[in-house]
């Protein structure tokens, strides 16, 4: 067993040391192929990309608006006093004119009465003051005739007749005065009177009717002010309401025809010309309402409605568009990612109306630059790109 123990020796170094070449061999070959990889230049991202364009605007927004009526309105009694009879109820449809209700207050008939006897009376007394000033007239004309013969009228008897005539005719233009007082007085009661009747300010149809025979209504301020006795509006008439936003309300002249859609009706369009611009923003919500002015003969639409309109937009001048896609977002910009010199950049925008699959954009553009067909924050700018044009669709 001792003669052995060298040779088992050698055998485990020689082991060893073959072992310890191959770890040498592996890690030579490592960094080898580590230097090798640094050494290759790195790939060039390629990206697809499009040119800004320039164009004048001419295109449609879907809007959403609201039809109302023409002319609305509460009726309330112009006087106080309660409903002796009302004729129309919910869907009644009026003319102007037409008998609605009728009020009684028993006031206003004695008021009448009594003011038609003061007028009476006035008329009276006028009547005798004139028939005693035709009398002093004449006395006074006969003793002037008698007074050119001498001797015959004392002058102081001509002076007296004299003074009398001129009192009667004070007398008579007093009472004329009161006649013509208790004449307008007697018409303003009689005027009161006839708003006992209530009667339709236009043609409409009535909505609401709020009252029945023995209510109290009355004139604000009085017994019963706070109830109304019929809502009407117009049925055949309507403004469609329209909040246009800011940037799209340019170009667009009063008197141009604009379709509309109704949940109604669907797959019909009507049309309409816009009557009314407010030429006022909101400037909480940054619209402008605009009015169309809605006829509709046969009454098909109802007030309350809401609809869609094809809001027609347009621009006098030129401005730049994208692939709507093109438009990036993070959580603090939009931004359009644009290569120049194959260089990315991020370029602010703001935009506008769409065209089709292309969108409106402003920002420090030109016609032509170079811009990302997909925007997207993955590539950071001054990040090195090589570019491919997409093809027109």
């Amino acid at each position: 067993m001792k003669t052995k123990r060298p040779q088992n020796l050698a055998v485990c170094v020689l082991g060893f040391t073959w072992c310890l070449g191959v770890l040498v061999v592996m890690s030579s070959c490592r960094q080898a192929a580590s230097n090798a990889a640094s050494a290759a230049p790195q790939a060039v991202p390629q990206v697809e990309v499009t040119a800004v364009k320039s164009q004048t605007l001419s295109t449609t927004e879907r809007l959403p608006g609201e039809l109302i009526p023409y002319e609305r309105v509460d009726i309330y009694a112009r006087e106080t006093g309660f409903v002796k009879s009302i004729k129309v109820d919910r869907g009644s449809k009026v003319k102007e004119g037409e008998l609605m209700a009728e009020l009684e207050a028993p006031e206003l008939v004695a008021q009448r009465a009594q003011a038609n006897a003061a007028f009476r009376g006035a008329e009276s007394q006028l009547a005798g003051a004139e028939a005693k000033l035709a009398a002093e007239q004449a006395t006074f004309q006969h003793m002037s005739a008698a007074a050119k013969v001498p001797g015959v009228v004392a002058a102081n008897d001509l002076d007296i007749a004299q003074k009398a005539a001129q009192a009667e005719e004070s007398d008579v233009a007093a009472l004329e005065k009161s006649v013509q007082a208790a004449q307008e007085n007697l018409r303003a009661v009689t005027q009161l009177e006839s708003y006992l009747k209530i009667t339709a300010p236009f043609d409409g149809q009535v909505t609401t009717r709020y009252v029945h025979p023995g209510a109290l209504v009355g004139p604000a301020g009085g017994a019963g002010a706070m109830t109304p006795i019929v809502q009407i509006q117009t049925f055949n008439r309507h403004r469609l309401v329209v909040p246009v936003p800011e940037y799209d309300i340019a170009g667009i002249p009063e008197g141009t025809e604009v379709d509309f859609t109704v949940p109604s009706y669907p797959g019909r369009t009507f049309e309409a010309p816009i009557a009314r611009i407010s030429r006022a923003v909101d400037t909480k919500t940054r619209t402008m309402p605009v009015e169309l002015d809605v006829r509709d003969p046969r009454a098909e639409l109802d007030p309350g409605t809401f609809c869609e309109v094809s809001w027609p937009v347009r621009r006098a001048y030129s401005t730049l568009f994208v692939p709507a896609t093109a438009v990036a977002n993070d959580l603090e910009r939009t931004f359009l990612v644009r290569v120049a010199n194959n260089h990315i950049e991020w370029v602010d925008v703001k935009t506008g109306a769409r065209s089709g699959s292309l969108i409106e954009v402003f920002g420090e553009l030109k016609e032509g630059d170079q811009v990302f067909v997909k925007g997207t924050d993955q590539l950071r700018p001054g990040t090195t790109v090589s570019t491919r044009v997409a093809s027109a669709n």
